[in-house]
């Protein structure tokens, strides 16, 4: 019997592909045999391109920039991947950003630019990419939320309410398209070593504070993050709708 985690011949978007877990992602579905596709911002991709390539896959990039992005935008991202690759049969809606400070001072345009990126971007390729799936009568979506999307952390109000939405977007979703063959799941990394955890790690006393929290001791990497997207967009998974699967060392359990 083939395995159940087999991805050769699916085709996959990862969107914030070239860097941290997005890359992990990206790295771990090709390694399963998907051929990839991925957006970035600043990142430059060749490093992951040659990477999935190594892999015997096909792979692709696509320059994005998901602030204030708009229908058109979306389109046009799932269509460069759908063309590049052949056909769509895998969302992982990764690209994400945050911004840390006092609430009482945060100013009303990073609020916004946190929610384009965090939430509006994902609900917009979530449509252009659901439109394709049902028609095809197939498809896997998978969400990158956060342990954030069930807390609220410090000082990162946008990021918080950004990753609650997106998991509330990943169940209603999944009460619409799972009996038209899209599965629409989530994952909640815990705190990964990424660009977005640096400050983090730059400071002593919050890298301590925060690894005492965490029963395993220590942050994640972000392959350890990738195999529950290569799960979540197998057929092992075909019976997960709206599930939210949590990778974070113990954190939500302390």
């Amino acid at each position: 019997m083939a395995s159940p985690f087999d991805l050769t011949g699916r085709k996959a978007l990862v969107t914030g592909g070239a860097t941290g877990i997005g890359e992990g992602i990206a790295l771990a579905l090709a390694e399963a045999g998907a051929d990839v596709a991925l957006t970035y911002r600043s990142h430059q991709p060749e490093g992951t391109l040659g990477a999935i390539r190594e892999r015997g896959r096909e792979a692709a990039a696509v320059q994005a920039d998901f602030v204030g992005m708009d229908e058109t935008g979306a389109a046009d991202v799932i269509r460069f991947a759908s063309n590049a690759l052949g056909g769509l049969d895998i969302l992982v809606n990764n690209a994400g950003i945050i911004h840390r400070e006092e609430s009482l001072d945060m100013p009303l345009a990073d609020w916004r630019q946190v929610l384009s990126v965090n939430l509006d971007s994902v609900w917009l390729l979530s449509q252009a990419a659901g439109r394709q799936m049902v028609a095809q009568g197939s498809g896997r979506i998978v969400i990158v939320s956060s342990v954030l999307g069930t807390q609220g952390g410090l000082k990162v109000p946008a990021y918080a309410a950004s990753k609650h939405a997106v998991l509330g977007l990943t169940r209603a979703l999944c009460n619409e398209w799972a009996g038209l063959g899209v599965n629409v799941n989530a994952i909640a990394p815990g705190y990964t070593a990424t660009d977005n955890t640096q400050a983090l790690r730059d400071d002593p006393d919050r890298t301590r504070a925060l690894l005492d929290r965490i029963p395993a001791g220590r942050f994640a990497e972000p392959h350890e993050i990738a195999a529950s997207a290569v799960f979540l967009a197998s057929d092992a998974a075909a019976y997960c709708h709206g599930s939210v699967v949590t990778v974070d060392g113990g954190w939500l359990a302390r």
